[in-house]
């Protein structure tokens, strides 16, 4: 079985890489996850025209430290 809230974290982890003008990050990535990102409150609605996606509070913290936490040595 599939545990999709690991895969959201790690998707979450690496919309960090893409973070630009302090919130926005692209959005390139699975819709799926992407869209129980945005269920959850960690972006805005990837749904639209828009190539990238604005973290909330909440999802620009908890992408930088699962980044930190999953990619970065210790």
């Amino acid at each position: 079985m599939i545990d999709t809230d690991r895969i959201d974290n790690a998707v979450l982890a690496l919309l960090y890489l893409g973070l630009h003008d302090s919130f926005r990050t692209w959005k390139g990535i699975d819709w799926d996850a992407m869209n129980r990102l945005h269920e959850k409150g960690m972006i805005s609605d990837p749904v639209g025209k828009a190539k990238s996606v604005v973290l909330t509070e909440e999802g620009l913290r908890r992408s930088e430290g699962l980044f930190h936490e999953m990619f970065t040595r210790r």
